[in-house]
């Protein structure tokens, strides 16, 4: 029986057993000296822990510590004074007597929260990502204490803010890590706002020059916006806004942190991105503009890009039908209706909706579908119907977005700057005149267009015959009528039976955005690391000005809400889930609990 207790005990879950482990010397005796008063205290409590006994403190001050037992009627005592002259304290008297038995209950007085940081210190600096389940599970492993989360989530917060630094003094330090960006990376555009009022945080902009070189001289002319919530001890929104490179990658431009997502703010940021390209108008196309249907996105854009073509993002967009009308294949249609080349097919597919639910149809309808389809959209969107940066980068913006403010925009650094690099290595070694993925889509279309049969009318004009029908193909104007080649700038299959049937070469009738050549010029520009915040007072005293006033940025006022803050992201496939219905016990109804029932009784 005393057997069959024993494997229970050692085997029953972290939080209903203690796990007795054998622990080092923790014997005091009198004559033992510490460095200090709390150095003291420390290894009072660590003995405690450690023999599984709890004290309560009698006296503390600069020259005397004295505690007991916390269980009543023990005799256990130990008496520690100051020697004169030095901070070292010494145990005078100790009664080394337990008669209590030591405690029964699983947690422990002496466990604060100071106590755990200390315990996982070392641990967490070597790994941040120390969960505080495996805080729990180890510090009950070893001195067999069952803490809460609460505490083992704190004592990691206190841990990484020691290793991280302070949120407040990161605040105070923005204008000089803008210094800092525009002296290591000359043209970089690096900008702080504070509050006239009070000097609060409000925005920031940063925009490397690297960025702003590749995607004006070599990336497609489409701009996607996005953004998302800061998940630090001050909260605030990080928006973006990426381009894409020639083998399709986000290629990001600028970011910036305002203290809450407002109108005011997605106009500043407009305004901030409008100057950044009007400086490089003279080498860009017109272009085009991806986000979601937000108002204060669709105004700014009006504002600042009057004459760019504006697209909305086709993952928003499907979100919000699938939210109001909860049907996978009418999403599916919507979709198809996107990709849809032709009016034709788009309006055919809008029909089919209309045959299911002509509510749905009716909805999407109310859209203008310039505005997301494929067969009216204006600009070129290049097959991109989606804006969702943050999914695309989700695997580390999380994670920095939980950051103090400068270290999260040198994480976004370092991950370009790491980017950069990478890209710029592979590019070298291609041997192709496009991107490997163009490379690909053009080796497809030639395979198909064999089968093709192609009239000539003119000298730019040709008729292609193929099982799937005719098609009208115009090399000067690189028009086809299915328009593949004007909406995605590669030669359709129809497009290269013409070219292959007037010995040209296909590949050069590209955009030249998805050729090597602007792909290794894309990412050609260095992003250069930023100096250790221990050096930035010595650069950046104005010594020629010693009297310039010197801009103070706080905090800004919103604080993180009470709970645990959400790490997590909800997935753009879960936002249209269907809720659980509620149902009241004492109407009858549905949609709200007893609890807020205001029918008659």
């Amino acid at each position: 029986m005393v057997h069959e207790q024993q494997h229970l005990l050692l085997n029953a879950p972290v939080l209903q057993s203690r796990e007795l482990v054998p622990n080092p010397n923790y014997e005091l005796t009198v004559g033992q000296e510490f460095e200090d008063v709390k150095s003291c205290r420390r290894a009072l409590r660590d003995a405690a822990i450690a023999l599984h006994y709890e004290i309560q403190t009698v006296k503390s001050d600069k020259s005397r510590f004295t505690a007991k037992c916390a269980s009543e009627g023990c005799p256990w005592r130990v008496h520690a004074a100051k020697l004169p002259g030095v901070p070292t304290f010494t145990i005078r008297t100790i009664n080394q007597e337990h008669t209590c038995g030591g405690i029964t209950h699983l947690g422990h007085q002496q466990a604060s929260v100071q106590w755990v940081a200390k315990s996982v210190e070392q641990r967490l600096r070597e790994n941040p990502h120390y969960k505080p389940k495996e805080i729990l599970e180890d510090i009950h492993k070893a001195h067999g204490i069952t803490l809460s989360y609460k505490q083992a989530w704190r004592g990691k917060e206190r841990v990484m803010a020691a290793v991280r630094g302070s949120f407040e003094e990161e605040y105070r330090l923005l204008p000089q890590y803008c210094d800092q960006i525009k002296q290591t990376n000359p043209g970089s555009i690096a900008s702080v706002y504070g509050n006239p009022q009070d000097s609060c945080f409000r925005r920031l902009f940063v925009s490397f020059h690297a960025s702003i070189f590749g995607f004006v001289n070599a990336c497609r002319p489409l701009l996607g916006l996005d953004r998302t919530q800061l998940k630090n001890k001050y909260l605030g929104t990080l928006l973006f806004a990426s381009g894409y490179d020639g083998d399709g990658a986000l290629f990001p431009l600028a970011f910036g942190v305002v203290d809450e997502e407002s109108d005011d703010n997605w106009m500043w940021f407009l305004s901030e991105l409008h100057n950044l390209l009007e400086v490089n108008s003279e080498y860009m196309p017109r272009l085009t503009i991806l986000s979601n249907r937000q108002k204060s996105v669709v105004d700014a854009v009006e504002a600042y890009f009057p004459t760019a073509f504006h697209g909305f993002c086709m993952r928003h967009l499907s979100d919000c039908f699938q939210k109001e009308f909860n049907n996978t294949m009418l999403v599916n249609l919507l979709w198809e209706a996107a990709w849809a080349l032709t009016p034709v097919e788009h309006e055919g597919k809008i029909l089919e909706i209309a045959d299911i639910s002509l509510e749905a149809a009716n909805w999407i309808r109310r859209i203008s579908p310039k505005f997301w389809a494929t067969a009216y959209f204006e600009g070129s969107r290049f097959g991109h119907l989606t804006a969702n940066i943050v999914e695309s980068l989700h695997s580390w913006i999380s994670e920095a977005s939980g950051l103090p403010i400068i270290q999260m925009m040198e994480c976004i650094r370092r991950q370009l700057m790491t980017w950069f690099n990478e890209r710029r290595e592979t590019s070298t070694q291609w041997t192709t005149i496009l991107v490997p993925s163009v490379e690909r889509r053009v080796s497809e279309a030639l395979e198909r267009a064999r089968s093709y049969q192609v009239l000539r009318a003119n000298e730019s004009e040709f008729e292609v015959i193929s099982h799937e029908g005719t098609n009208m193909v115009d090399i000067y104007q690189r028009g086809c009528s299915c328009k593949g080649w004007q909406l995605y700038g590669i030669p359709c299959a129809h497009a290269v039976a013409v070219l292959v049937s007037c010995r040209q070469n296909v590949r050069r009738f590209t955009e030249s955005c998805f050729t090597a050549a602007s792909y290794q010029k894309t990412y050609s520009q260095t992003l250069h690391p930023v100096p250790d915040k221990a050096l930035w007072k010595e650069s950046s005293d104005d010594a020629a000005n010693p009297a310039a006033e010197v801009l103070l940025i706080k905090p800004p006022k919103s604080l993180t809400p009470p709970g645990r803050p959400r790490k997590k992201r909800v997935r753009a496939e879960d936002r249209g889930s269907v809720k659980r219905v509620v149902h009241c016990s004492r109407c009858n109804q549905t949609g709200h609990f007893r609890t807020t029932c205001a029918a008659p009784i």
